[in-house]
C-alpha cells in the first residue's frame, strides 16, 4: 500500500484524487480501500519524503496526513508545503490536546481529526473541505473588499473597518466573517456553521449548538447592521440559514 493505489470503486465517476500519508501500513491500507469505495482516486505515501516525491509529479485535490511520522512529521511537512501549495490538508493524529490542534491549523492545515475516528466522520470532513474549495477559490478571484454600508470587510486580512477605525471582532465573529465572505450571496446553513465553528471542539447536543450559532450571529449583527433587528447585510434565509449580502 505504499505505491500508487488509484481506483474509483463506487461508480460516482469522480475525478478527485486524494493523497494519504501515513507510516502505519495497516491504517494506510484501510483508508485507501475505504476512500476508493467512496469514489475517490487514491494514492498512498509511507512518509514525508515519499509524499514529496509524489507531489513533485502528481496533482492532488486533498491530502490526508498523519502528524506523528518518523523523520519529518506532518506539521512540519504541512508548513513546508504551504509555502508553494494551496492543496487542502487534513491532519490525522493521536494527539487531541488543544495546543496540538492549534499548531496544526497554524501550520496551514484545513482541518484536524484526532485518532481514533469513525471512517464516516473522515469522509464527511473530506467532503466538507472539498465543498469549500471552489468557494474559496472564487473568493480569491473575486473582490478583495466587501462593502457593507458604512463598513468594509477586507477579505485577505479578515478585518472589518468603519472608515479608518478597525471594528474589533472576537475570534468566533472573525471566523464567521471568513465563512460568510467565502460564500457571499449564498446561504450557509446552521449545520455548516456548527461544523465550521466546532471543528475539533467538544460536541454538545445539536440544539445547543444551533442556539450558540444564533447567539454569535446576533452579536455580529450588532457590529455590522444599522438596525440589528432588521438586518440588511447578514440576512436570515428562511429554511436555508444565514447569508452575507454585501453591496
Amino acid at each position: 500500500m505504499t505505491g500508487n493505489g488509484n481506483g474509483n470503486g463506487n461508480g460516482n465517476g469522480t475525478d478527485l484524487h486524494l493523497l494519504i500519508v501515513d507510516d502505519d501500513e495497516r491504517i494506510r491500507g484501510l483508508l485507501q480501500k475505504f476512500l476508493i469505495r467512496n469514489g475517490f482516486w487514491v494514492t498512498a505515501a509511507r512518509d514525508a519524503a515519499h509524499a514529496r516525491r509524489l507531489l513533485g509529479g502528481l496533482d492532488f485535490d486533498l491530502i490526508v496526513m498523519d502528524v506523528m511520522m518518523p523523520g519529518e512529521d506532518g506539521i512540519s511537512l504541512t508548513r513546508s508545503l504551504r509555502k508553494t501549495l494551496s492543496t487542502p490538508i487534513l491532519l490525522l493524529t493521536a494527539k487531541g490536546e488543544t495546543q496540538d490542534r492549534i499548531e496544526g491549523l497554524e501550520a496551514g492545515a484545513d482541518d484536524y481529526l484526532a485518532k481514533p475516528f469513525e471512517p464516516k466522520e473522515l469522509l464527511l470532513r473530506i467532503n466538507a473541505i472539498l465543498r469549500r474549495v471552489p468557494a474559496q477559490r472564487a473568493a480569491e478571484a473575486g473582490p478583495k473588499v466587501l462593502q457593507l454600508g458604512p463598513l468594509r470587510y477586507d477579505v485577505d486580512r479578515g478585518e472589518l473597518w468603519r472608515g479608518d477605525e478597525l471594528v474589533r471582532l472576537t475570534a468566533t465573529e472573525a471566523q464567521l466573517m471568513r465563512i460568510f465572505a467565502a460564500r457571499a450571496g449564498e446561504p450557509v446553513s446552521r449545520a455548516e456553521l456548527v461544523e465550521e465553528l466546532g471543528r475539533g471542539a467538544g460536541r454538545e447536543g445539536g440544539a445547543a449548538q444551533d442556539r450558540a450559532v444564533d447567539v454569535q450571529i446576533t452579536r455580529l449583527r450588532r457590529k455590522i447592521e444599522t438596525d440589528p433587528r432588521q438586518p440588511r447585510y447578514l440576512q436570515t434565509v428562511r429554511g436555508a440559514g444565514y447569508m452575507l449580502a454585501p453591496e
